[in-house]
């Protein structure tokens, strides 16, 4: 099963929310650069607050109360919903299809996993199988063009990585 399409910082707004409610502005904190999940994927302020608007407009997050806030307005704090519960499940075990998706979506699936306690081991083995064919042909690729020559490398790195990944959790 296929989650529907809802954008990756979206998805990662719903991993933060499904560890409990919160509100925008906590929610961006963790999407900061240095922070856990910001070290992963980036994300702005305003694009958090995008995100919840977006969500909960689809019935996937829900405001439960209103706190006052530090020197500004109050925060209105999220959950995430039942219907929101069920769609990051499909996501968090969905392997990414292209190795440029292992940058971004599939580091924030087990950063996500790992926040929640639970064992990426069963994403990594589906993402190996996904992208093995691919990996496979990329690395015996010849060529001088710069471009395959870096795609060669990288498929490379990212079967090693995924190997390594399954080695550890296994």
């Amino acid at each position: 099963m296929t989650a529907p399409h809802l954008s990756t910082t979206e998805y990662a707004v719903l991993g933060v929310l499904a560890e409990g409610p919160s509100h925008g502005f906590a929610i961006s904190k963790l999407f900061e650069p240095d922070a856990e999940l910001g070290r992963v994927f980036r994300v702005r302020r305003p694009l958090v607050y995008r995100a919840l608007e977006r969500l909960v407009e689809a019935g996937h997050a829900e405001e439960v109360t209103t706190e006052k806030g530090d020197a500004g307005p109050n925060r209105v704090v999220h959950r995430i919903t039942g219907s929101g519960r069920r769609l990051l499940r499909i996501w968090l075990a969905e392997p990414v299809r292209h190795v440029r998706d292992l940058r971004i979506d599939f580091l924030l699936k087990l950063a996500l996993l790992r926040r929640a306690g639970r064992s990426p081991l069963a994403l990594i083995r589906k993402q190996r199988r996904v992208l093995e064919a691919t990996l496979q042909a990329l690395s015996e690729s010849e060529t001088d063009d710069p471009v395959e020559l870096w795609r060669r490398h990288s498929a490379g790195a990212a079967a090693a990585y995924l190997a390594d990944l399954e080695a550890r959790y296994s």
